[in-house]
């Protein structure tokens, strides 16, 4: 029941009767909270913790620690790593838990917030100046390679801007682009009258009318926004608003990801992962060129023989964590694209038991959207930005 309450929000899922906006400290974040609270006002007992002053439960509510985390103690914590290898395996197993923490804290609060974007950016340039003033100045980069990893660190944050320029919010336009089903119906009735004396358009009646029915079927009404959505969008509780083709909120760009952005976001995982391994490569080898490159990350014997090279080789730990952990998502993400499939879909599947689980798990077939392999990225890579227009659904149908 503990990790019930850490896992992240699901898509869409039912409001929570403590989601209102009349409790304004909103000391009781969830049904469970509130039913404690409930029975213990009931038998007359003091709170256990937490909330003791509403202004005090406020202040930590509003309490946002994005830049100093990253700004201090990142450089802080790897010095202090650098120093001995035995403080370099605590505190790098310690930082992802931190991390890990804050994630799931945020999540069940579903606050936005800019501490995972300050710490992927500072870790980026942190580690970009490392390279620069402790790893060039040893000789044993050449120019070709210099070239390389600043490309890769530019590309990076360029394909990062344009990710944050937006997901594809669902806006109050939308509902115009739902008028197809009161067009199928004017067609409807225009064709009922015309064609009592003609028995042969009973064929076209019915199927504008089949038509009219999958089309209101696909698209859905949000009880939150409270406007009509196209099909595959979905509402974020994080962002509070509807998103074309819903893939998941990502707290590494505070932003959410969706038909707009989907793009520009593998080609930002794909771009930071190539270029991180390529770093981490050239560091080793720089540290410890008498190693291979697959046992230098685990055994580099006088690494730690002066204080510049331990902190590269911490620092080489510390960005082969977060690639690993982008490597992951990245080919979640290219699997679910696959499969023609969103993480949205994927946890609702999951959560309804209306999917099947494919490569060891990896991913969740809904079978609902899957065109092939080939149809599927064809159709992801040519998907249009613009919201969905009344003609197209009706064309996609037909």
């Amino acid at each position: 029941m503990k990790w019930e309450k850490l896992k992240p929000p699901e898509p869409d899922d039912p409001m929570c009767c403590c989601e209102c906006d009349i409790y304004q400290y909103g000391c009781c974040c969830d049904c469970e909270d509130l039913d404690e609270a409930f029975n213990r006002w009931l038998r007359d007992k003091p709170p256990k913790s937490g909330c003791q002053s509403a202004v005090l439960g406020a202040m930590i509510d509003n309490l946002e620690i994005s830049m100093i985390p990253a700004l201090v103690l990142l450089p802080l914590l790897l010095r202090v790593a650098a120093l001995h290898y035995l403080l370099g395996i605590i505190i790098l197993t310690a930082l992802p838990g931190l991390v890990l923490w804050y994630y799931y804290a945020t999540h069940r609060k579903r606050r936005r917030t800019l501490f995972f974007l300050t710490l992927s950016l500072y870790s980026l340039f942190y580690m970009y100046y490392l390279f620069i003033t402790e790893i060039l100045p040893r000789g044993d980069i050449s120019q070709l390679q210099l070239c390389t990893v600043t490309t890769g660190m530019i590309l990076t944050v360029v394909f990062l801007i344009l990710t944050k320029r937006g997901p594809g919010v669902v806006t109050t336009s939308a509902q115009e682009a739902h008028s197809p089903s009161q067009e199928a119906n004017k067609d409807t009735r225009h064709l009922n009258g015309s064609t009592q004396s003609e028995a042969s358009s009973s064929g076209t009646l019915a199927g504008l009318q089949t038509t009219k029915e999958a089309l209101t079927a696909k698209w859905s009404r949000c009880p939150v926004c409270k406007i009509m959505r196209p099909p595959r969008a979905g509402h974020c509780r994080t962002c509070g608003s509807c998103v074309q083709r819903l893939d998941h909120h990502c707290i590494w760009i505070n932003s959410c990801v969706g038909q707009a952005n989907h793009r520009c976001f593998l080609l930002t995982l794909f771009v930071f992962v190539l270029t991180s391994l390529y770093g981490i490569s050239l560091v080793l080898r720089s540290l410890c060129p008498r190693q291979y490159l697959m046992t230098a990350l685990l055994y580099c014997p006088t690494v730690y023989s002066q204080s510049s090279t331990a902190l590269c080789f911490t620092c080489a730990w510390y960005s082969s964590i977060i690639t690993g952990g982008l490597l992951y998502l990245l080919v979640a993400q290219v699997l679910n694209i696959s499969f023609n499939v969103t993480e949205r879909e994927s946890q609702l599947a999951v959560r309804n038991k209306t999917g099947q689980s494919r490569l060891w798990g990896l991913v969740i077939d809904t079978g609902e959207y899957s065109r092939g392999f080939c149809q599927n990225w064809v159709e992801f890579l040519t998907m249009a930005d613009a919201s969905v227009s009344p003609r197209s659904s009706l064309t996609d149908l037909v």
